[in-house]
């Protein structure tokens, strides 16, 4: 069996994405971000870094094991299973990067864009403007890839089913401020209507489910 700890994010979300899509068991611990659950005494002893997702895998021979950062369960999962993340040298390989390009820049910079814009009490306009100019630079970069691949990694993969979930947040907040250069983005605007219409992407958008989220 497997335990998700959770919440309403993109990282807790493409993990969930991808349990959904392996067809794996899981039991789902919401850890409520607003009620600032991550820093409760056992949520930390699963995680010092006090962060969602947590994946515990009880299936291993020697006992359970927690696993941080949603980049390493996703690749935990896909090894665990053997899909979503190919075998040979090459083709893994382009997985690993897009998943690492999510990792490194996608989410931490849109991430800022959204604290800035949207969390942040006092409203820097030069922050916002810099976060929102590179999320869409990054988004840009995606553009160019997908011009020529279906998905981030040739094949539907985990690196799309890590960068589905941060690129759809923003997607519409973009494309009101910003609408020329995101008009120029047709090649994500495609990847996204394919990946949402998947049926265990839109079951693992709805993880946790929180009224009103």
């Amino acid at each position: 069996m497997i335990d998700l700890y959770t919440w309403t994010t993109p990282n807790g979300r493409k993990v969930s994405i991808m349990l959904e899509e392996a067809g794996l068991a899981y039991n789902v611990f919401p850890v409520s971000l607003p009620e600032r659950k991550q820093f409760e005494p056992a949520f930390t002893a699963l995680n010092p870094n006090q962060r969602i997702p947590v994946l515990v895998d009880h299936d291993l021979p020697d006992g359970p094991l927690a696993i941080i950062e949603s980049g390493a369960i996703l690749i935990h999962l896909a090894e665990k299973t053997g899909k979503f993340l190919p075998h040979d040298v090459r083709g893994r390989s382009e997985v690993m990067q897009w998943l690492m390009f999510q990792m490194g820049g996608i989410g931490p910079m849109m991430g800022q864009a959204g604290y800035f814009a949207n969390t942040a009490e006092e409203k820097i306009p030069f922050a916002i403007q810099r976060y929102i100019n590179e999320s869409v630079r990054l988004i840009g970069v995606l553009n160019t890839r997908l011009a020529e691949r279906g998905y981030l990694g040739g094949e539907y993969s985990i690196a799309d089913m890590a960068t589905y979930p941060w690129v759809a947040a923003g997607w519409n907040i973009f494309k009101t401020m910003m609408p020329e250069q995101v008009g120029k983005l047709g090649h994500v605007q495609r990847w996204l209507d394919a990946v949402a219409a998947r049926p265990a992407v839109q079951r693992g958008m709805a993880v946790p489910a929180v009224p009103g989220s």
